[in-house]
């Protein structure tokens, strides 16, 4: 084997690997470099035989130790669980209304409430609360049932039309296809709509006003304003739950569709509930 060149600069041997005239010094590696090197490997040695390492068919090596991340996270959940444990008694012993007229118990049920509709109301409502055609934006004042924190709470524990359980919201639009011809639904849903906005034939609206009167007054008011109690709609706004242009109420007056909530009460249990009605009434629209 022919010996190494010598860097006639240096005066150090290359290694012999050249790429384009240029060589490869073969400086030894730095002392402090090579030690730390090797404690690497004395401390991964270590490592190994301290704490978990390998893995088995169905778990791994737990190290003398016997430390646990899974254990550390779960002993971390349970100290911040015990720390909430005094505030959630007092939200357990208070109404809705008294949580919210405290403000630091109100910051501890709006944050476990906004956890607890991350989980368990985003499927309809979304993610910002703001709902989408046949689910209810909680964000403004509109409410069917009642926006005051007991109402919310109602609501929330009980569901809307929800069999199972005998304190349900529970009202029904009937079919109106079924009592009224075409031309007076078209009517009617002319004049509802014109109370929110502009429509196509202006003719419609007096005789709709009067099929009005004659089929929906009961529920939704001489003033079309709703009625709670009933969770009929207020007509005169500019919010509607499927639609509304003049073709959405028709569909709406001749087959109308009816939502259902379930009942939370018996999943989420009594402070969980009201957690999360001082969540929902503290997103802007909630009311006195």
């Amino acid at each position: 084997m022919s010996e190494k060149h010598i860097d006639e600069v240096s005066g150090v041997k290359t290694t012999g690997h050249e790429w384009d005239g240029i060589r490869e010094l073969d400086n030894p590696m730095p002392r402090w470099w090579i030690w730390t090197f090797y404690a690497t490997i004395v401390w991964s040695l270590g490592y190994v035989i301290a704490y978990p390492a390998w893995p088995l068919l169905t778990s791994s090596t737990q190290g003398i130790l016997g430390y646990s991340s899974r254990a550390e996270v779960r002993n971390d959940l349970k100290a911040a669980d015990d720390s909430m444990g005094a505030y959630r008694l007092a939200i357990k012993d208070k109404s809705v209304a008294d949580i919210l007229a405290d403000d630091q118990l109100r910051s501890v049920a709006v944050a476990a409430g906004g956890a607890a509709f991350k989980v368990n109301c985003v499927q309809c409502h979304g993610s910002g609360a703001a709902g989408s055609q046949g689910f209810p934006n909680l964000n403004d004042d509109d409410w069917l049932w009642g926006g005051k924190p007991d109402e919310i709470q109602h609501t929330i524990a009980h569901g809307i039309r929800f069999t199972k359980d005998d304190q349900t919201r529970d009202s029904l639009m009937p079919a109106f296809a079924e009592v009224l011809d075409g031309e007076q639904i078209s009517q009617v849903s002319a004049f509802v709509a014109s109370l929110s906005g502009p429509v196509r034939d202006t003719s419609m609206i007096e005789p709709g006003k009067t099929v009005f009167a004659e089929n929906c007054v009961a529920c939704h008011g001489d003033n079309a304003k709703g009625n709670r109690e009933l969770g009929a709609p207020d007509l005169t706004d500019a919010i509607w739950l499927y639609g509304g242009s003049e073709q959405a109420i028709v569909a709406q007056v001749r087959a109308p569709r009816i939502g259902v909530m379930p009942a939370w009460n018996a999943r989420l249990g009594e402070t969980a509930i009201k957690e999360l009605a001082t969540f929902v009434h503290a997103l802007g629209g909630g009311e006195k």
